[in-house]
C-alpha cells in the first residue's frame, strides 16, 4: 500500500492527526474513497456563512482543493508526491447553510500530471457547484 493509500485510509477511520489549516478552516475529512475517487460530507458552521446565509465561494475553493487532492491521493504512485497547479470552480447555485456531499475522481493521468474534477451537490441532490484541478506528480524531494 502507499504512503497515501495508507493517509486516506487513516483519514476515514479518524485516527489521521490532520494539519492545521484543515483544523482552522474546519474542512473535515473523507466518508470513503476507492481507486480514483473519494467521497465526503461536509456541514457548515454558521460562523463560516456570508451575512446572508450563503456559503462563501472562497471557501468552496478551499473544500474543492482538498477533496480534489483525496482523489490525486488514491492514484499517486508511491515513490512520488503531487501539487495543484491549476483550481477552478464553478458556481451552479448558491449554496446555503446546509450539509453537502462532495465527491471527486480521477479523470485522465499521465506520468506527471493528474486531472480530478469534483462535485458539490446539496442535501437534496441539487449541483451547487463544480471544481477541476490539475495536479503535477514529482518524486519526492524535487
Amino acid at each position: 500500500m502507499t504512503w497515501a493509500k495508507e493517509r486516506l485510509d487513516a483519514l476515514v477511520a479518524g485516527t489521521a492527526i490532520t494539519p492545521p489549516v484543515v483544523e482552522t478552516l474546519r474542512l473535515g475529512t473523507l466518508r470513503e474513497w476507492g481507486e480514483g475517487w473519494i467521497k465526503k460530507d461536509w456541514t457548515p458552521a454558521p460562523e463560516l456563512l456570508n451575512s446572508d446565509g450563503s456559503l462563501f465561494g472562497g471557501y468552496i475553493a478551499a473544500l474543492a482543493d482538498q477533496a480534489l487532492a483525496f482523489a490525486a491521493m488514491t492514484m499517486v504512485p508511491p515513490d512520488a508526491a503531487f501539487r495543484t497547479i491549476n483550481l477552478q470552480v464553478n458556481f451552479i447555485k448558491v449554496g446555503r447553510a446546509h450539509p453537502l456531499s462532495i465527491e471527486a475522481r480521477v479523470v485522465a493521468t499521465t506520468k506527471q500530471l493528474l486531472t480530478v474534477r469534483a462535485d458539490f451537490r446539496s442535501d437534496d441532490g441539487k449541483l451547487i457547484a463544480e471544481a477541476s484541478a490539475q495536479q503535477l506528480v514529482a518524486p519526492f524531494g524535487s
